[in-house]
């Protein structure tokens, strides 16, 4: 294990928590990546429960079966190249690429420079698993009008994006998102601009932060990077600190926005990473508040994708941030703690952070915060405690809250009957399971049916036995998610 690596049981309980949520090998892999700090070559065998010898013996069965030749390939190689301290070749990297049934770009292993004396020319390996130059991550550095150029086309493609017909989801999107937050964080490291300047930036991030509740999450995330773009070209230029500090905490914001939107379109990656940005441009501002709701808010994404005890983590975190006074992050943390907790099955640890949450929010000035993300509201307290309320079992209040919390825009009761439906088919009730969570499906709008959605109505199917499949609720709530995107494998015999 390479220093900074989280351990293998890190790597085991996301392929636990996989199993139950029915992720694919690659999503699995996108997790193990985002969370433990280990490369995606390596991420791939972790997902896959193997050890580095058993990696070995299955790329020698493979290549035997297949007639692929002797692979060139050991325990002590495949170290090397899962730590970046080599690079296999590209005939091994195919075969690599066929062992894990991934491109070379999700292994890693994408891109490569000519020594031909153009440095920008990329060549893509793996002749199998080729893809288009473009989905590489990596970029060779580049001098400031290259840059300028770079710069913009990337604003031209995500214009283009917003402009076309249902925001469609790439690879050259994904790797341009990418690529704004590299560049973000690079410029953080380095570091004019007037009053008037600052003022319209703190405006624009208040309109988005009030447009993101109503916001589906992709437009949004095309909008937030063109944004992101502008603000990183003020940031370069080091600045008076009380500049400095308005500038980072508008970045701040954006990298949340852009962070929970990635969280909701399921891209764990990068929403890990984009949470990764906040958190440096927030402790470079210093004010523990604004720390404290990074992690208050980061808190969702294990959640959702991954370990409750790194949420529980992530919430107390915050809440020692905040400290005694009233404030949206604390109550906040201790909401998200509460509900972790509830499924986790402490109960009672969870009935304390609960009431925590509650007196935290009654010492709260009182005004209307609906509209605005990251304050936490008297709707956002009912979220929780619904949340929390199901884990216990004590969900009668649950139908009441959310025929009063109809929206077109917000996801917030469907989350919740997808956790009462959870709660109810671990209890046996898989038809009124099946059925809430068509119920949640149904109510919410197409362009805001996304992955954190979708997903878990899938893991509620995953639970249901084989021989409970042919009912009509459970082929009803299959059918549904069909139409929601690439079908759920369900045997039905």
């Amino acid at each position: 294990m390479a220093r900074g690596e989280h351990s293998p049981a890190c790597a085991r309980r996301w392929r636990e928590q996989a199993a139950t949520q029915g992720w694919s090998l690659w999503q699995t892999a996108q997790a193990v990546h985002g969370c433990c700090g280990v490369s995606l070559l390596k991420a791939h065998r972790l997902a896959r429960g193997w050890s580095a010898r058993q990696a070995v013996e299955e790329l020698e069965r493979l290549c035997e079966v297949h007639s692929l030749g002797l692979p060139r390939a050991s325990i002590d190689l495949l170290n090397a190249w899962e730590n970046n301290r080599a690079r296999p070749r590209p005939q091994t990297i195919d075969q690599i690429a066929r062992l894990y049934s991934a491109n070379a770009v999700r292994l890693g292993l994408a891109a490569d420079y000519c020594d031909d004396g153009d440095s920008r020319q990329v060549v893509v390996v793996a002749a199998h698993h080729a893809v288009p130059v473009e989905d590489a991550f990596a970029h060779v550095p580049r001098g400031p009008a290259a840059e300028s150029e770079d710069e913009g086309e990337r604003r031209a493609l995500f214009h283009q994006a917003l402009l076309g017909a249902g925001f469609p989801l790439n690879g050259r999107l994904l790797a341009e998102v990418e690529r704004t937050r590299q560049d973000m964080d690079r410029t953080l490291a380095s570091a004019t601009v007037s009053e008037d300047q600052l003022d319209r930036l703190d405006e624009q991030v208040l309109r988005y932060r009030r447009e993101y509740i109503k916001s589906a999450p992709l437009p949004m995330l095309y909008r937030l990077m063109l944004e992101i773009g502008d603000v990183r070209r003020l940031v370069a230029a080091r600045q008076p600190a009380v500049v400095q500090r308005r500038l980072l905490n508008a970045t701040t914001m954006l990298a949340l926005l852009s962070a929970d939107a990635l969280m909701k379109l399921g891209d764990t990656r990068q929403a890990h990473a984009w949470y990764g940005t906040a958190r440096a441009a927030s402790d470079d501002v210093g004010e523990v508040r604004l720390r404290a709701l990074v992690r208050a808010q980061e808190a969702m994404l294990p959640y959702y994708y991954g370990d409750l005890t790194e949420t529980v983590r992530l919430a107390r975190e915050a809440r020692m941030l905040a400290g005694n006074a009233p404030s949206s992050p604390a109550a906040l943390g201790a909401a998200a703690e509460a509900r972790a907790l509830a499924r986790m099955g402490e109960h009672q640890a969870a009935r304390v952070a609960l009431a925590e949450a509650e007196r935290i929010f009654s010492r709260m000035p009182h005004e209307d915060t609906d509209h605005l993300a990251f304050r936490f509201s008297e709707r956002r307290l009912q979220f929780y405690r619904m949340g929390t309320l199901i884990e216990l079992g004590e969900a009668a209040q649950v139908q009441e809250w959310i025929s009063r919390s109809a929206s077109p825009y917000t996801i917030d009761p469907a989350l919740v009957l997808l956790d009462q439906a959870t709660h109810t088919a671990r209890h046996g009730g898989y038809d009124e399971a099946c059925g809430l969570a068509e119920q949640a499906l149904t109510r919410v709008p197409p362009e805001h049916r996304t992955s954190i959605v979708v997903t878990r109505a899938r893991a509620l199917l995953s639970m249901i036995p084989r021989g409970h499949r042919r009912t009509p609720a459970v082929r009803h709530l299959h059918d549904l998610l069909a139409e929601s995107g690439p079908q759920l494998a369900l045997d039905r015999r």
